[in-house]
C-alpha cells in the first residue's frame, strides 16, 4: 500500500506561469508541493496539523491573500506559517501582513534563494508549533484525568508550598495531602515537582 505524501509547501496564486515556476522552484529543492489557483480551493484541502507553509499571492480575484490570512487567522487550529508574494505591494499591506502573523513578504520576481531561505524557516517555525500543541494536547488529557480534589492539590503543589500548608487552605488532613500528591504524580507521569510545574506552566496553569 503506497502511503499519501504530504505537501511541505502550498502554493497558492492565480497566475498559471507564476505556479508552475515556483512549483518547479520548490520542488528542485526536494519539498512535497501542492499548488492551488484560488484561495476557496487551498482551504477546502488544508490540513493545519502537517508542518508545511503556504507560500501565497497577495492580489487575487474572489478572496485575496490577505483576506485568506485573515480566514486562517479565525481558525482555532491555524498555525501555519505564510509567506507573501507580490507584484503590487506596498508599505502598509506588508506592514498589515506581518502584524496578522506572516513569515514574509517578498516581491515579485521573487529571488529563488531568499525564497527557498523563507520557507525553510517557516516550515521550522511550524513543525515546532505542531509539536508544542500536541504536547499541550497530552498534557490536557492527563489533566482531565484528575478528580477536582486532585486538581485542587496539584494547583497548589506546583506553588511549592508545603503539605502541611495545602492541607490547612483545602481543610484536610496533611497525610491525605500525600496520597493525592502521589496519585497526582502517577497520573501526569511525573518524577518530581518541577516536572509537576513545567506541565503547569505548558498548561497554562499560574
Amino acid at each position: 500500500m503506497t502511503m499519501e505524501v504530504r505537501p511541505d509547501v502550498y502554493i497558492v496564486d492565480d497566475d498559471v506561469s507564476v505556479r508552475r515556476g515556483l512549483g518547479r522552484l520548490v520542488r528542485s529543492a526536494g519539498y512535497n508541493v501542492e499548488v492551488f489557483s484560488s484561495a476557496h480551493e487551498f482551504l477546502a484541502s488544508l490540513d493545519p496539523n502537517i508542518p508545511a507553509c503556504l507560500v501565497l499571492d497577495v492580489s487575487m480575484p474572489e478572496m485575496n491573500g490577505l483576506e485568506l490570512q485573515e480566514t486562517l487567522n479565525s481558525l482555532e487550529s491555524h498555525n501555519i506559517p505564510i509567506i507573501f508574494i507580490t507584484g503590487h505591494g506596498d508599505i502598509p499591506m506588508s506592514v498589515k501582513a506581518m502584524k496578522a502573523g506572516a513569515g514574509d513578504f517578498l516581491s515579485k520576481p521573487v529571488n529563488d534563494r531568499e525564497l527557498l531561505d523563507a520557507i525553510s524557516l517557516a516550515i521550522e517555525n511550524h513543525k515546532r508549533k505542531c509539536e508544542e500543541m500536541a504536547r499541550a494536547s497530552t498534557i490536557k488529557e492527563r489533566l482531565a484525568c484528575l478528580t477536582p480534589r486532585e486538581f485542587e492539590v496539584f494547583r497548589l503543589v506546583v506553588t511549592g508550598i508545603p503539605n502541611k500548608q495545602i492541607a490547612g487552605k483545602l481543610g484536610i488532613v496533611e497525610n491525605t495531602v500525600k496520597i493525592h500528591r502521589s496519585r497526582i504524580m502517577h497520573k501526569l507521569k511525573a518524577d518530581s515537582i518541577v516536572c509537576l510545574a513545567r506541565l503547569a506552566q505548558d498548561a497554562g496553569i499560574v
